[in-house]
This record gives C-alpha cells, structure tokens and sequence, in this order.
C-alpha cells in the first residue's frame, strides 16, 4: 500500500478498466476518494463480466470518469503522480482516440462494436 499518499497528492488510478489522474480528496481505511484530473485510458466497452463479447444482454457504453469526479479507488492501485497533469479534454481526446485507433487493428466483433459506442462517446463528449 502507497501509506505515505495523502489529502492533495496526485496521483494515478485504475477505475474499472480505465486510468486517471486525480487528486486525493479522503483517505478512508481501504480506499482513497480520488477527484479526476485527466483520462490516462479510456475504459473498455461491452459487458466487463464477459470481455470481449458482443452476444451479451446489453453491451455497455462506458463513459470515461468526468472532469473532478470523485471515486473510491481501493489504496493498493493508487500510485503517486509527479508530473505535469494535462488538461482533461486533451487527456480524454488523446485516451478515447488511443483507444479507437488499438481497436481498429482488430477484425472483430467486439471491436467493431466498441468502436462504434466510442464513436458516439466521441460526439458526446463534443471532441
């Protein structure tokens, strides 16, 4: 565990399956409240029980966290952050078109479904 993070750091946070940056805003027993500051890697698409499948009841579009959205992020996969945090829409462009552009290598079901809920998070977002 990362015992020495504190209220204010910056820090690193996996959220499901996507990455951020944020800040620390508590720090309770097993968790820290973390405030989003900038996308690292925009979370998968689909069904996160059965990754990678389209045939599912409902394919899921997930949303990156918002800009100083808070989550609880359990302590041991928060790190500490030490540089220059870019601003949050650049983070979330760069993020969600890293991750159109990985998908876009794959010839798959999946893919292209995901690609196609990201394209529509893309408009969304207003990118």
């Amino acid at each position: 565990m990362n015992m020495s993070l504190e209220i204010g750091d910056s820090v690193t946070a996996l959220y499901k399956t996507g990455k951020y940056i944020g800040e620390i805003t508590q720090v309770r027993d097993q968790h820290y409240v973390v405030r989003v500051k900038a996308v690292i890697k925009h979370p998968q698409q689909g069904d996160l029980h059965n990754p990678q499948q389209v045939d599912v009841p409902f394919f899921h579009e997930r949303r990156a966290l918002a800009f100083n959205e808070q989550a609880n992020i359990p302590k041991p996969i928060v790190k500490a952050y030490t540089s220059e945090i870019p601003p949050y829409r650049d983070s979330l462009k760069t993020a969600l078109t890293s991750l159109i552009n990985e998908l876009s290598l794959k010839d798959n079901p999946y893919a292209t479904r995901s690609i196609e809920c990201l394209e529509q998070l893309q408009k969304d977002y207003a990118l």
